[in-house]
């Protein structure tokens, strides 16, 4: 049984879907993948992000402690990004939300 106590009145999915149910999260989590990746690689995964909103999301998954961000010691300029083993969690299902939007259509 989960003793977690909540804050707010919101159920467990709710306050994780704040998290994962942005439009960038997922795609991050796809783009580092297992590996640690250069923000110039995600961002040339990702294609279409904004630098800024990339940084910015990077940060809030950080804080969620969903990435790491290290420097290399050997170039300060240079930063990796890994996913916590909290974050490697969400590799799989981000996996089958990308299966089910193969398969997934609006007729309109």
């Amino acid at each position: 049984m989960n003793t977690r106590q909540h804050t707010t009145n919101e159920a467990p999915c709710t306050e994780v879907m704040k998290v994962i149910g942005d439009y960038w999260t997922m795609n991050i989590v796809q783009a580092i993948g297992s590996q640690s990746r250069r923000f110039c690689e995600i961002e040339r995964i990702l294609g279409d992000s904004n630098p800024v909103t990339l940084t910015s999301r990077l940060k809030k998954l950080e804080s969620f402690g969903l990435i790491t961000r290290t420097k290399d010691p050997k170039d300060k300029i240079c930063v990796y990004y890994t996913l916590t083993a909290r974050g490697k969690e969400l590799v799989p299902i981000a996996k089958k939300i990308e299966k089910f939007a193969e398969s997934f259509s609006v007729s309109k």
